[in-house]
């Protein structure tokens, strides 16, 4: 019996708006008050930072996914890059723990705005939210695709919306001659800061290449898809950053726990409700992807013999049921976690690790397989040294000092536990039994 395999059916198209819809989520419509407290006025040049440190590490994603357009992507690049089986590992665990919290958080950040309408607990609301967003999971690729498209549009319809708004008002509240680095409380240090709360909204372009399997043409495909989806969110996130403080000003932001619904409201009494059930697609739509790209992770890691087997098996419909619920039980865990800040944190940590491997490979690789067909290379190469790759993995390295001593106690408490997982299962053999291939 032949082996069941993931389907491609996802285009170049769909794939953008697939990296739109995950990078556009949750982040955006909660951390532009929190970016605003340090930043001020000055918020977008935050965004713009993150955008430099996201598009490096972008670059390098892009050249690798032409290489190997496989699952479990972190894993096969640091693979191949330093054929350190153990090492590998230690990144995709990292990656699996970054996506499947996630996933939790974000779903607390859905709660959160439809208990501003309908009321009722966040974390059961949240559970609900996971319970739905796996069973979506389980239908397959295209219709999550389906879902996905039309968040996609209703989110971004809703951020330039208030880019729209924030055009009317600029000139009218005297915002915009205070846009430059004078206009945070705390100067270049403030406009740092809100660097490292903001780029959690970039969080998530890199998952765009652990649908490699499903997409057509995988080599050519992703690094587009990946590359004009991380642009047209900068774009965005920079235009609605100063909208919203021209509607209402930095301070009202750094205050609201709803900033951009504020903001609206500002300009549209009573409008705000509008922005809030965007906000319900933003979030969930965020949730869905984070959900699939998770149990990719565990399928791809199970058919690199790096976990029990049952996590790579494929049901009828093309995915894999197994990985999928154990994401699901991995992510409602999470809400029970608390210190959704300090998750946020240990999330950010986690993700800035891996993009320093991530460049590393791709600088390792090109001296390795230096005449590997690349579909893509990463720009401004000295030699065979990728400029960028190098860039990337110094501003990962300078963004880790902005963390508190007890997140990386905590990060070295994932390692210890990711050390054990693959003590128990990665060293022997990867499990005897067949496993299957989710549907090409």
């Amino acid at each position: 019996m032949a082996k069941q395999t993931l389907k491609r059916t996802i285009g170049l198209f769909e794939a953008t708006l697939y990296g739109i819809g995950i990078i556009l989520g949750a982040g955006i419509y909660a951390l532009v008050g929190a970016g605003a407290a340090t930043a001020g006025s000055a918020l977008w040049l935050s965004f713009l930072i993150g955008a430099i440190i996201a598009a490096c590490t972008g670059l390098s994603y892009a050249e690798l996914a032409s290489l190997y357009p496989k699952e479990a992507a972190e894993y096969v690049y640091t693979k191949h890059a330093f054929g350190k089986a153990w090492l590998s590992f230690m990144v995709q665990w990292t990656m699996v723990f970054v996506t499947t919290v996630s996933a939790g958080v974000v779903a607390l950040g859905f709660a959160g705005y439809w208990s501003f309408l309908f009321g009722g607990s966040l974390l059961l609301i949240a559970f609900l939210l996971l319970f739905a967003m796996s069973l979506l999971n389980l239908l397959g690729m295209k219709d999550s695709a389906r879902y996905n498209d039309l968040s996609s549009f209703l989110e971004v319809s809703g951020l330039v919306g208030v880019v729209v708004l924030g055009a009317y008002f600029i000139g009218k509240t005297g915002v915009v001659p205070h846009l430059s680095v004078s206009a945070s409380p705390f100067g270049w240090g403030g406009v740092m800061a809100a660097t490292t709360v903001v780029y959690f909204a970039f969080i998530g372009f890199e998952n765009l290449v652990n649908i490699s399997e499903e997409v057509k043409e995988p080599r050519k495909t992703i690094p587009k898809a990946l590359l004009w989806s991380l642009a047209i969110s900068t774009v965005i996130y920079i235009l609605v950053s100063v909208a919203a403080v021209s509607l209402v000003g930095w301070e009202r932001l750094a205050q609201s726990k709803a900033p951009l619904a504020e903001a609206v409201e500002q300009a549209i009494p009573g409008s705000s409700w509008v922005l809030a059930v965007i906000a319900l697609f933003a979030t969930s739509n965020t949730v869905l992807i984070l959900l699939i790209v998770a149990s990719r992770l565990l399928y791809g890691l199970a058919s690199n013999k790096a976990l029990p087997s049952f996590f790579g098996f494929v049901g009828a419909r093309g995915t894999p049921p197994y990985a999928i619920g154990s994401v699901f039980l991995l992510s409602s865990a999470a809400l029970l976690a608390g210190g959704i800040r300090d998750l946020a944190h240990l999330v950010d940590l986690g993700i800035f690790s891996v993009y320093i491997f991530i460049n590393a490979a791709v600088i390792a690789l090109r001296y390795r397989e230096p005449l590997a067909k690349r579909e893509f290379r990463s720009p401004f190469t000295v030699g065979k040294l990728p400029l960028l790759a190098l860039l990337g993995i110094a501003l990962n390295v300078g963004m880790l000092w902005f963390f508190e001593p007890r997140i990386f106690a905590y990060g070295a408490g994932l390692l210890a536990a990711g050390m054990v997982i693959y003590a128990l299962f990665a060293r022997w053999g990867g499990m005897k039994g067949k496993r299957g291939r989710i549907k090409r």
